[in-house]
């Protein structure tokens, strides 16, 4: 099975997908804080990125799920701010201090070529909805070079699908989070009350785009839809209805990892509601109401998942 966006490259989807992007950034409405500044001259919104994206790290990362993971890891690049800002963001450093250097075409595309070359199974954007432009910059000129592995849009589900229709036949695999089902509760952890159904309407046009997550034969995810869900204290994440969401409209055989990592960060430790970690019963109850809504591909960090042949 062959990657996305070379097809794209060829046909020139690509580059009007960056012409389009290019345009929208100069009264940037890419996400939905729709800030309209002009970010091709430099201005700043919300995210506070202009027209360059800025890196703060990058390289092989083995604590994905496995079908990203394999042998060689996958190829993450970390970039610098985000249009969310969660109190409880477990890289704080990097999303709301904005710990990072820009980073222009030229060398984000050698950033993905590095990666490949050093035996990564994907090239993995870490909170890349506000950089859609800078990617798709970036990409022809990693083509010509020889980038041939699936790109990995890795989110937080805060999307507007105008924007993600840009990158339709571009990304291979989409990896969103799915955070809240309740307005309030994500407008008090990151202020957007409309982040549920904006996460919503997001997977259902992923979905629509790359289809439930196919592995090719050796087991590496090549093309779909991976869904994240951190369960969090007191059922405040509203797992059971993003469950059944998953199950009901989108598919029954999402690919879904139930994660049970929350721990305070940032902001949360001031937060009387979300300043401990989750139970071992919280977490249990998280992963029946999967089963229970008839989600059957959860992912196991301990036990190499059932491949769909490509």
């Amino acid at each position: 099975m062959s990657v996305a966006y070379i097809e794209a490259y060829r046909t020139g989807r690509l580059k009007e997908s960056l012409r389009r992007a290019s345009a929208w950034m100069k009264k940037c409405t890419l996400c939905p804080r729709m800030c309209r500044v002009d970010r091709m001259a430099g201005e700043t919104g919300f995210c506070r990125t202009g027209k360059l994206a800025s890196v703060a790290s990058y390289g092989p990362h083995y604590g994905e799920e496995q079908p990203l993971v394999g042998r060689g890891g996958s190829g993450t690049v970390f970039f610098s701010h985000c249009n969310l800002h969660c109190e409880f963001c477990q890289n704080y450093d990097i999303s709301q201090g904005g710990e990072g250097m820009p980073v222009g075409p030229e060398e984000l595309a050698e950033i993905m070529l590095s990666l490949q070359k050093k035996g990564c199974h994907n090239i993995n954007f870490v909170t890349p909805s506000h950089v859609i432009q800078p990617i798709l910059d970036a990409l022809p000129m990693a083509v010509e070079k020889g980038l041939s592995i699936p790109l990995v849009y890795n989110c937080g589900g805060y999307e507007r699908i105008s924007a993600l229709k840009l990158l339709d036949g571009i990304v291979d695999i989409y990896m969103p989070d799915f955070k809240f089902w309740d307005p309030g509760t994500a407008l008090r952890l990151c202020n957007a009350s409309d982040y549920p159904e904006r996460a919503r309407q997001a997977l259902m046009e992923m979905h629509r785009q790359t289809g439930d997550l196919v592995f090719d034969r050796s087991g590496m995810a090549r093309r779909g839809l991976l869904v994240r869900h951190l369960v969090m204290p007191d059922g405040l994440a509203g797992t059971a209805e993003i469950v059944n969401f998953i199950a009901t409209r989108i598919s029954a055989q999402t690919y879904v990892n139930i994660m049970d990592q929350y721990h305070p960060c940032g902001r949360s430790l001031e937060n009387k509601a979300i300043n401990r970690r989750i139970t071992s019963a919280e977490f249990r109850h998280a992963l029946d109401a999967a089963s229970n809504a008839g989600l059957t591909r959860l992912d196991d960090r301990h036990r190499r998942c059932a491949a769909i042949q490509a």
